[in-house]
């Protein structure tokens, strides 16, 4: 692939068109959002803990791309709705480890199946079924310069 460190004007155009569109499309689906008050960033706690399973908080903390501090908080609440759990790091003593409960892995089902839902009845209500096989391509290779993106940051240092 050709990696140009001096994109196209078309190549700008398409990224800023697809940033708006995305970020757009998220606040759209933030704002129908139910989770019971969780905030974006409880339910991304939730998310990384889903797939990733146990962490520590600074693990969490450079995956959130925030400071352990600003945590701190973030995590008391998740623990007071019995969200997760945080337990004593057997191999180090200083550190904690954060799990998500049942309770949170619901929640977080929950919450991801009422998103996807709505977003599929608009795509069934407003897409042709050429668009939305359009969409499914997009799809792909947004998946495709997202991977390509992290693994650029895993890059450097």
């Amino acid at each position: 692939m050709n990696a140009s460190r001096n994109p196209s004007e078309s190549a700008i155009d398409t990224a800023s068109q697809l940033h708006r569109s995305a970020l757009r499309l998220l606040r759209r689906m933030q704002a129908s959002r139910s989770a019971e008050g969780l905030s974006s960033s409880k339910l991304s706690v939730l998310g990384r803990l889903y797939r990733e399973g146990t962490t520590t908080p600074t693990d969490l903390a450079a995956y959130l791309r925030i400071r352990p501090q600003s945590l701190t908080r973030l995590l008391a609440d998740l623990q007071r709705r019995k969200l997760i759990t945080r337990r004593p790091d057997e191999a180090d003593r200083r550190q904690s480890l954060l799990q998500i409960t049942a309770a949170g892995s619901e929640l977080l089902t929950k919450e991801i199946r009422s998103q996807r839902t709505l977003l599929a009845q608009t795509i069934a209500g407003q897409l042709t079924t050429a668009e939305q096989e359009l969409l499914r391509i997009a799809a792909g290779l947004m998946d495709r310069l997202a991977a390509t993106t992290e693994q650029q940051d895993a890059a450097s240092p």
